[in-house]
């Protein structure tokens, strides 16, 4: 008699280790990704250099209490032109002594479980600069304050945006698709235009 154990016994370890193995992965994945929803985010993370760029200030509440107060420290190399006003909260403008714009704060109350966005219109800086850092402060109603400051990679990272310029091979593409685009139109136009020939007797 053969004392082969039967394929089913030896494949069902290997199978359990490697269900194990994944969803060791996921819950490891899941643990890194769930602080980093937390964070106070400015966006895009990624603009054009000289661009008048529609920024928004995404502020989520991960703690059981209430969001009442957030602080932002524009970067100085921004231009700062405009907010949006966003119902239920109030908006106080820092300046320096020259009155360019160099922060903002709101106040208001933001329940848990949810997230609220501040929009603003910066001009990003032509040259100089690659990287835009914007230290934010979320204040809770029970008093305490978290200081999103930090270097990339911390507990309370401060959101940053990289400015890159538009490759010329995406630019040329999309002149390519505009003319391709142009072209079949005018094509339309003058199918359109054609007059029907008059039918034979």
């Amino acid at each position: 008699m053969s004392t082969t154990p039967p394929f089913n016994a030896c494949f069902r370890p290997t199978l359990r280790r490697t269900l194990a193995g994944v969803s060791l992965a996921v819950a490891c994945i899941a643990l890194q990704a769930g602080p980093a929803l937390a964070h106070v985010t400015v966006w895009p993370r990624t603009a054009a250099p000289g661009a008048f760029e529609r920024y928004v200030v995404r502020v989520p509440n991960e703690k059981n209490t209430a969001t009442t107060r957030v602080e932002i420290h524009f970067p100085a190399e921004v231009r700062i032109s405009s907010f949006l006003d966003v119902p239920g909260w109030e908006l106080q403008v820092l300046t320096d002594s020259a009155g360019k714009i160099t922060g903002a704060v709101w106040t208001g109350t933001l329940p848990p479980k949810r997230f609220i966005e501040f929009p603003f219109i910066g001009v990003n800086p032509k040259t100089g600069t690659t990287r835009l850092v914007w230290p934010a402060f979320q204040t809770y109603a029970d008093g305490q304050v978290v200081q999103w400051t930090g270097p990339t990679g911390s507990k309370t990272p401060a959101s940053a945006t990289e400015l890159t310029a538009p490759s010329s091979g995406a630019s040329s593409m999309a002149l390519w698709m505009a003319l391709g685009a142009l072209g079949i139109a005018l094509a339309s136009l003058g199918l359109s235009l054609r007059r029907p020939e008059p039918a034979r007797v």
